[in-house]
């Protein structure tokens, strides 16, 4: 038998672990290319410039992905591999640092470039990290080079993300033995977000708050044994583990999706700096009411209805926790690429008990198992979507979470309606 087209038992809850239990998939997968990161982080860190070094085939994803015009000059290219390099016609080194020459010749606004390691660059191995380190000796100080994988092969998109912020961690300087304290949150977050999150820390007295990637490659914060940290995003687990290597400390917390995620997220920061239960109350309990006000606006369309997600993002767990305690929706199976127990414990632990988790893929069996169950809304990726909106169902792309401002107490309500659009939509085209 193929080992690529079964799909693995069940690994069963036991009491030792009182783990939710898992079936584990292992067949073809329907995945999304891991350069699409770059469409959300060459928004984030405003001064760096992305060079994804591979084919035509990448050059027109990019664009596609990020809508762009034809008069923008957006922060992010393509340094096309052709037949000449593939032939060994011309050295590819050599042509690599002619082009970043010419780039930052012209665009001297660049303070920090990322070359973007592609499928094809990995096929003809061609060695970025090395490339890296000498540009960087021709460019530094004016310009840092730093390289990672953005290549689409075992894979999923949001890890795109983890590998970019993976390569800043080295690039993070050393706290003193005496530094003071400091939060770093970690994760792409919309600028607005940034904004009220620090509030609402500045408002529980912690004031140190660094965030992983910065708006500017010289905010690059420092790190160190003084440096706790929440994870904004439950994909980062390389950069987790490099963080945790330079002595920083893991908060575990539940992700900021909705207005209970995001008080437990804020409760791990509390927590750590022993902010007292009163102070945290009162500067939680507006935006708790706003938010849980907000979601009760859609909450008409959500509850009762039957939801199941494919694995695509890793956000599913999130979305389902969410989607089931505070919208009311039930979960007929929640899907997701990879399941990180440590990261995602206190996710879990919130999920309705007996809910269908399944990690991995098997395209084909998982397709079966949503058309037998008849959801009201599947959440899934691009290549799936379509079709199955031709079947008749309600879908919802999985990608817009990571596009759009979800996190926090203001974008509960937002994130709601992203699933109780195409719901409402669907009622309409009906009348």
């Amino acid at each position: 038998m193929n080992v690529f087209n079964r799909t693995a038992p069940t690994t069963p809850a036991t009491p030792e672990t009182d783990e939710m239990p898992v079936l584990r998939q292992r067949g073809q997968r329907e995945v999304f290319c891991g350069l699409t990161g770059i469409v959300w982080l060459h928004r984030k860190i405003q001064d760096a410039f992305f060079l994804v070094v591979g084919s035509r085939t990448c050059a027109h994803l990019m664009q596609s992905a990020a809508g762009v015009m034809i008069f923008a000059e957006p922060r992010f290219a393509t340094a096309i591999i052709d037949d000449r390099d593939l032939a060994g016609l011309a050295d590819a080194n050599e042509e690599l640092d002619r082009i970043v020459a010419r780039l930052l010749a012209r665009r001297p606004d660049i303070k920090m470039l990322f070359l973007v390691g592609s499928c094809p660059s990995e096929v003809i191995k061609l060695d970025l990290s090395k490339a890296a380190q000498r540009l960087s000796r021709t460019f530094s100080p004016d310009v840092r080079i730093l390289n990672y994988s953005g290549s689409g092969i075992e894979t999923t998109f949001t890890q795109g993300e983890d590998a970019c912020l993976a390569a800043l961690v080295p690039d993070c300087a050393a706290t003193g033995a005496d530094a003071d304290d400091r939060l770093l949150v970690v994760g792409t977050l919309a600028d607005m977000v940034e904004d009220q999150f620090v509030r609402l820390f500045n408002a529980m007295g912690i004031e140190h708050v660094d965030f992983l990637p910065p708006r500017n490659s010289q905010e690059i914060p420092a790190i160190g044994p003084g440096t706790r940290f929440l994870l904004a995003q439950p994909y980062l687990t390389e950069t987790a583990r490099l963080l945790d290597e330079r002595g920083c400390t893991y908060l575990p917390a539940p992700f900021p999706l909705g207005a209970e995620g995001t008080t437990g997220w804020l409760k791990a920061a509390a927590d750590a700096w022993n902010v007292d239960a009163e102070v945290f109350d009162n500067v939680t309990h507006s935006g708790k009411q706003r938010a849980t006000k907000a979601v009760s606006l859609y909450k008409q369309h959500l509850e009762g209805k039957k939801l199941f997600l494919f694995p695509d993002s890793q956000l599913e767990p999130l979305m389902a926790r969410f989607l089931s305690r505070e919208a009311g929706m039930g979960l007929v199976e929640v899907g997701t690429p990879y399941l990180h127990r440590q990261h995602l414990a206190a996710e879990l632990a919130m999920l309705p008990p007996g809910t269908m988790l399944s990690e991995g893929q098997d395209v084909d069996k998982q397709l079966d198992r949503c058309r037998a169950a008849k959801p009201d809304l599947v959440v899934c990726g691009l290549g799936l979507a379509n079709p199955l909106e031709a079947e008749g169902y309600a879908t919802k792309w999985s990608i817009e979470l990571v596009f759009t401002p979800v996190q926090g107490y203001e974008q509960a309500g937002d994130l709601a309606e992203l699933f109780a659009r195409p719901l409402t939509r669907r009622q309409r085209l009906k009348v």
